[in-house]
C-alpha cells in the first residue's frame, strides 16, 4: 500500500492534465463567440497560456471565415470576457513560447486592438528581444504585425531585414519568403533586392508555389520597391491565371494596381480578369465588395457592363463609406464616366464626407470631379475652401506641391501669401517632380494676371526663380541616374522644356557610365520623350544594348527602339543593332502582348525594317482577334493610338513590302477619322496657297487639303507635265464636285489612284512642316515625317517639304522671296 502522501501527489499531478485536455476539448468544440466567451467566463482561474491562445485564436478563425460585412470584430472587442483574455495574455508574456507570443499579437491586431494597448505592447516589446531566436516563419509572421500597424521604417524593421539578409539562405518556403520581401520592402538596398529576387525566383522553379497570395506578395514587393522585374512578374502572372477562378475582385484589383505601377500589361490576365469579376458581379450586395468590384471591373467593362455598374452604384451611393465614395469617384474618373446623374449624386455624398478626408485625399477628389465636369459651384467652393487651409498648414512637400497643383485648376483663384510662403519653404525639399508640379501652378497664375492682385506679379516671379535654381541645383547635385530617372518619369512640358532639359542631359552625360542592361529601357523612353536628338547618349543606349541585349527583357525592346525610330536616327552599327532587336524578341512573337508587338513592329516600319514572321504574325485574323478584345480592356486614349499604328503599319506594309501580300483593310477606319476631321486651312497655309497660286498662274494649278490613297493628308498637290508646266485641276474638282456625297477635299480612289496623267507627267506634293517634323533641340527631321515622305514617293508623288525656320526666316520676308523660294523648291529640285 502507498503512503497517504503519495497517493495525494499523484493525485494533485495527473488530473490537471485531464483538465487542461478538457478545456480544450471544450474550446474546440465552440461554434461561436459568445460559446467562447462562456468557456472562460466560466473558467477564469483554469486559463493557462494555451488556453488563452487557443481561444483568442479561435475567435479570429471565425472572423476570417465570414465575409467582412458579417464579421463581429466590434462585439469582440468590447466584451467583458474578451478584456479578461488581454489581462491573462499580457500577464503570462513569460510563459509564451515564441511561437505562441507571435501568433497572440497577430491575432489580437487582426481583432482590432489598438497598438496602443497594453497587451500588444507588452507583447511587441518582448517579441523585439526574442527576435535573433525566431524561425524564419515566426520572424515573418512579427513582420506581418509590423507592417500592420505601419512600422515599416522602424529601427524592429531593420533588425528584421538585416536578419533576412544574413539568414536568407535557410528560407526554403516560398510563402515566408514573400511574407518577409512584402514586409522589408522599404527598408532594403538593391542588393539584397537583388537576392531577394533571386531566391524568389529559384524557390517559384524548385518547390509547389502554386498558392496565388505568395505571387501577388511577391508583385506587391516589386510594386513597393518599383522595380519592373518581368521574368518574375510573368512567372507571378501564369500563377493568377492558373487561380483565376479562386481570385477575389479584392486580389483583381491590387494585381491590376501593381500592374499598372509597375507598367505591365499583360492581356492574357487583363481578359481573364474581366471575365472573372463579371461573374462576381451579381454576388457583391454589400457596399464595401461592390466597392472593390466596382474599382476592378469598371475600366476593364464594356458599355453594357458598364451601365449595370452605374447603376448598381446609383442604389447605393448614399451607404458608402469616405474611403469608399473616393475609390468609386477615381474609377468613375479612369472609366471617363458621363452618367450625369451619378456624377451628381456621387458629388452630393463627397460634399457631406469632406470633414472626414485628409489632404491629399481632397486633392485627389478635386481632380476627380473637375476630369468628370462635375457642375457643382458650392461644392467646388468649400473643395478650395479645403485646399487653400491645407496648404497653410501642410509642411510635407509632396502634399504642398499636389495641393497646388491642384489648387491651380480651380477657376478664380487668389492666392495668398501664405500659399507662396508655404511653396518656398519646402521647395529646397522637393525632388524634380514636386518642382514640376509646383511651376506649372505659378507659372499659370502669373499668365493669369498674378491671381487678380496687383503687385504680386514681382513675387510670382521670385519664387519661380528660387524654383528654377532648385531645379537646376538638384540635377547638378545628381549622382545616381536611376534615381534621377525615377524623378524625371512624369516629368514633361514647358518648364522643363526651358528650364531643365539642357542641365538634364548634360547631367545624363556626366552620369553615362551609369547606364546599365537594367535601366537603359527605362533611359531610351525618357529620351523618347524629351524629343531631343543627343548622338552620344543615343550612342550609348546602342552600345549598352548590343553588349546586355539578352538581359534586356523582350518585352523592353520596344522601349530601347523607340527614340532610334521617332527621332529618325542611326548609331553605329545600326545595322547590327536593330538586327539584335529584332533577334531578341523573334523567339517570343506568340507570347507578346498584342498591341506591344503592333507598337514594336510600327516603331521598325518607321525605320525601313520589316521583318516578314512579325508583319505576317500581326496581320493574321487570330491575332487580330485577340488584339480587338484586348483593346476593349485598354484606357480610350491608348485604344485609339494603338488602333491608328495598327493602320499606319497596315499602310506601310502595303506599301514598302508588297510581296508580303498583306492586304489593305482599314478604308472604314480611315473614313471613319475623315468624318471626325475638321479640316481647314490655317493662315499660313492660305498664304502658301496664294503664293503657290501667283508661281503657278492660278488657284486652278495647286489643289489644297488633299488625301492621297492609303489616306495620307498633304497640305498641297500639283500637277507637272513633261515640260515643267502645271496643268490645271479643273477637270478634277469638277468631277469631285459632281458627286454630292463627297467634298472636294475627300479621296477619290478612282481618280486619284486610276486615272492616267498624260505621259511624262509628275504629281507634286507640297508639304509645309511646322515645329512638330523636327527635334527639339535641332533641324533634324523625325521618323513619322521621312516614313511618309518615303511613302509618297512609292505612290508617285515628288514630294518638296517646306521646314517652318526657312519659311519664316529672314531670307524670306517679301512675298517675291517666297515666290522664288518655291519656284526652287518645285521646279530646281524636279529637274
Amino acid at each position: 500500500m502507498l503512503p497517504l502522501k503519495i497517493i495525494r501527489l499523484k493525485h494533485f499531478c495527473h488530473p490537471r492534465p485531464m483538465a487542461c485536455d478538457f478545456l480544450l476539448d471544450q474550446l474546440g468544440s465552440c461554434s461561436t463567440e459568445d460559446e467562447i466567451f462562456d468557456v472562460v467566463g466560466k473558467n477564469k482561474a483554469k486559463l493557462s497560456v494555451k488556453h488563452v491562445g487557443h481561444a483568442i485564436n479561435l475567435l479570429w478563425q471565425f472572423q476570417k471565415e465570414r465575409p467582412q460585412m458579417l464579421r463581429a470584430i466590434d462585439f469582440i472587442r468590447k466584451h467583458p470576457q474578451f478584456m479578461v483574455l488581454r489581462v491573462l495574455a499580457e500577464n503570462k508574456i513569460d510563459l509564451m513560447d515564441d511561437e505562441t507570443l507571435v501568433d497572440m499579437l497577430y491575432n489580437a491586431l487582426r481583432l482590432n486592438v489598438e497598438s496602443h494597448d497594453s497587451m500588444v505592447q507588452q507583447l511587441m516589446v518582448e517579441a523585439w528581444g526574442r527576435i535573433e531566436r525566431f524561425s524564419m516563419a515566426t520572424l515573418s509572421k512579427f513582420a506581418v504585425c509590423l507592417t500592420d500597424q505601419h512600422m515599416y521604417h522602424s529601427p524592429i524593421m531593420g533588425e528584421i531585414t538585416d536578419i533576412v539578409s544574413r539568414k536568407l539562405g535557410f528560407i526554403q518556403d516560398a510563402r515566408i519568403l514573400s511574407s518577409l520581401m512584402l514586409s522589408v520592402s522599404a527598408m532594403i538596398s538593391p542588393r539584397l533586392r537583388n537576392c531577394l529576387i533571386e531566391k524568389a525566383e529559384f524557390l517559384m522553379d524548385t518547390s509547389d508555389s502554386s498558392e496565388f497570395n505568395t505571387s501577388r506578395r511577391i508583385a506587391q514587393f516589386l510594386r513597393n520597391t518599383k522595380f519592373s522585374y518581368r521574368p518574375l512578374l510573368e512567372k507571378c502572372n501564369q500563377i493568377f491565371l492558373q487561380n483565376i477562378k479562386c481570385l477575389d475582385a479584392d486580389n483583381i484589383s491590387i494585381i491590376l494596381g501593381v500592374y499598372q505601377s509597375l507598367h505591365f500589361n499583360n492581356c492574357d490576365f487583363r481578359l481573364a480578369a474581366k471575365w472573372r469579376l463579371t461573374e462576381l458581379l451579381n454576388t457583391h450586395a454589400d457596399p464595401a465588395s461592390f466597392v472593390r468590384l466596382f474599382a476592378a471591373l469598371g475600366p476593364l467593362s464594356g458599355p453594357e457592363v458598364r451601365e449595370r455598374l452605374e447603376s448598381a452604384t446609383l442604389l447605393m451611393v448614399e451607404e458608402f463609406s469616405p474611403s469608399q465614395t473616393l475609390a468609386v469617384i477615381e474609377t468613375m474618373d479612369e472609366m471617363e464616366c458621363r452618367n450625369v446623374q451619378l456624377i451628381q449624386k456621387i458629388a452630393l455624398t463627397l460634399h457631406k464626407q469632406l470633414d472626414l478626408y485628409k489632404p491629399v485625399d481632397i486633392a485627389r477628389i478635386t481632380q476627380a470631379l473637375l476630369s468628370l465636369r462635375c457642375q457643382n459651384p458650392e461644392l467646388c467652393a468649400e473643395l478650395r475652401r479645403l485646399l487653400v487651409s491645407y496648404l497653410h498648414r501642410s509642411v510635407v512637400p509632396y502634399e504642398v506641391s499636389m495641393l497646388t497643383r491642384v489648387l491651380s485648376l480651380l477657376p478664380s483663384l487668389r492666392i495668398d501669401h501664405l500659399i507662396l510662403a508655404r511653396i518656398d519653404a519646402v521647395l529646397a525639399q522637393c525632388n524634380l517632380s514636386d518642382l514640376n508640379a509646383l511651376a506649372i501652378a505659378i507659372t499659370k497664375w502669373v499668365r493669369i494676371g498674378s491671381s487678380y492682385q496687383s503687385g504680386t506679379s514681382a513675387v510670382h516671379m521670385k519664387l519661380l526663380q528660387r524654383l528654377n535654381e532648385c531645379g537646376l541645383e538638384r540635377l547638378q547635385k545628381a549622382d545616381r541616374m536611376d534615381l534621377l530617372l525615377e524623378e524625371l518619369k512624369y516629368i514633361s512640358g514647358e518648364w522643363f522644356e526651358e528650364v531643365l532639359a539642357e542641365e538634364t542631359m548634360a547631367t545624363f552625360e556626366r552620369l553615362i557610365c551609369q547606364m546599365t542592361g537594367s535601366n537603359v529601357p527605362e533611359f531610351a523612353l525618357f529620351l523618347a520623350k524629351t524629343n531631343c536628338l543627343h548622338s552620344g547618349l543615343l550612342d550609348q543606349i546602342a552600345s549598352v544594348t548590343l553588349e546586355h541585349i539578352n538581359k534586356i527583357h523582350y518585352t523592353a525592346i520596344y522601349a530601347v527602339l523607340l527614340p532610334f525610330t521617332i527621332l529618325n536616327y542611326d548609331p553605329p552599327q545600326a545595322e547590327e543593332f536593330f538586327e539584335s532587336c529584332i533577334q531578341r524578341i523573334r523567339p517570343y512573337l506568340n507570347l507578346c502582348d498584342p498591341h506591344l508587338l503592333v507598337l514594336f513592329a510600327y516603331s521598325l516600319a518607321l525605320a525601313g525594317y520589316f521583318p516578314e514572321d512579325i508583319i505576317k504574325t500581326i496581320f493574321r485574323v487570330d491575332f487580330l482577334a485577340k488584339l480587338d478584345s484586348q483593346l476593349d480592356t485598354l484606357p480610350s486614349a491608348l485604344n485609339m493610338r494603338i488602333r491608328l499604328r495598327l493602320m499606319e503599319l497596315n499602310r506601310a506594309a502595303c506599301l514598302e513590302c508588297p510581296e508580303f501580300q498583306t492586304p489593305w483593310f482599314h478604308d472604314r477606319y480611315c473614313q471613319q477619322l475623315l468624318n471626325k476631321g475638321n479640316i481647314s486651312l490655317s493662315p499660313l497655309q492660305q498664304q502658301i496657297q496664294e503664293i503657290l497660286g501667283q508661281l503657278l498662274g492660278g488657284s486652278i494649278y495647286a489643289k489644297a487639303s488633299v488625301f492621297t490613297p492609303y489616306y495620307y493628308f498633304i497640305d498641297f498637290e500639283c500637277v507637272l507635265d513633261k515640260h515643267q508646266k502645271p496643268l490645271p485641276f479643273v477637270d478634277q474638282s469638277t468631277m469631285l464636285l459632281s458627286k454630292k456625297e463627297k467634298m472636294p477635299w475627300e479621296p477619290d480612289n478612282k481618280f486619284i489612284g486610276e486615272k492616267q496623267l498624260p505621259p511624262g507627267a509628275q504629281r507634286v506634293v507640297v508639304e509645309f512642316l511646322d515645329s512638330k517634323a523636327f527635334c527639339k533641340n535641332s533641324h533634324h527631321i523625325k521618323g513619322e515625317t521621312v516614313m511618309k515622305k518615303r511613302h509618297l514617293e512609292i505612290l508617285g508623288y515628288h514630294v518638296v517639304q517646306i521646314p517652318h525656320f526657312e519659311w519664316n526666316s529672314m531670307e524670306l520676308s517679301t512675298k517675291d522671296a517666297w515666290v522664288e523660294y518655291l519656284k526652287q523648291k518645285i521646279f530646281a529640285e524636279e529637274s
